[in-house]
């Protein structure tokens, strides 16, 4: 009688095989990685090199990260793509190489060299999804409430949140605090792009809307209001 084959034992059965062939490739990517931090740290024709294949890595990377986010950008040809994966790797490339003392080995080489060119890519992929789409600063002009099957009665407080929520933002904050504030935290403004637009850096952007919020919690919390944490750190 034929002996009967359960699931699962052949793998089981395999085990140690697959084991050595995970060891055997995490070994080998571990050495690539060293072998092309010791490249980029060396000087001729060997960083040269290294700087080649590290950047064909960051341009693999940029177009995944950009068919990640292809819904976003559905209306990009694939050579504009292309052209957006070789900016992001060139810009990674230029970060990796200024930061590449601060390296110590806590991971790979490659896992952190890559999450420069996933960020590059992500800023180029919100920055092109909003080209010649309008930036929207004027704290008068609000995006439209959902009612989303809510009561008459949670629609009532809403509409006196946001009366009192409207009325903070004209009085209490400067110009430039409610541009930021209306962009980012009432119309879903990436903040990569409103940084571009206002000539300026995410972290200023970062603290205007924070100096904004705690100004309009303050002010809100003084007339018995509550404002949610509503969005804005794209």
């Amino acid at each position: 009688m034929p002996e009967r084959m359960t699931v699962g034992a052949a793998p089981a059965a395999r085990g140690p095989t697959y084991a050595r062939r995970a060891m055997t490739l995490t070994t080998g990517r571990a050495e690539e990685s060293q072998r092309l931090l010791d490249g980029l740290r060396a000087a001729g024709s060997a960083r040269e090199a290294a700087l080649t294949e590290l950047h064909a890595l960051l341009v693999r990377g940029a177009h995944h990260e950009l068919r990640r986010r292809r819904e976003l950008l559905a209306h990009v040809s694939h050579a504009e793509l292309d052209d957006l994966a070789t900016q992001a790797a060139d810009d990674a490339l230029a970060m990796v190489l200024a930061k590449l003392d601060t390296f110590r080995g806590a991971s790979r080489f490659t896992t952190w060299a890559y999450k420069f060119v996933l960020l590059e890519a992500g800023v180029k992929a919100r920055r092109r999804a909003w080209h010649g789409r309008e930036v929207v600063t004027d704290h008068e002009l609000w995006p439209e409430p959902h009612d989303g099957g809510r009561t008459a009665q949670e629609r009532l407080e809403e509409r006196e949140l946001m009366e009192a929520l409207r009325d903070a933002i004209a009085q209490d904050l400067t110009t430039h605090q409610r541009e930021v504030f209306t962009a980012l935290a009432l119309n879903g403004v990436p903040i990569d792009v409103l940084a571009e637009r206002l000539a300026t850096t995410r972290g200023a952007l970062y603290k205007t809307l924070h100096d904004a919020r705690r100004k309009l919690r303050a002010t809100l919390a003084g007339a018995g209001h509550d404002l949610d944490d509503r969005g804005g750190e794209q």
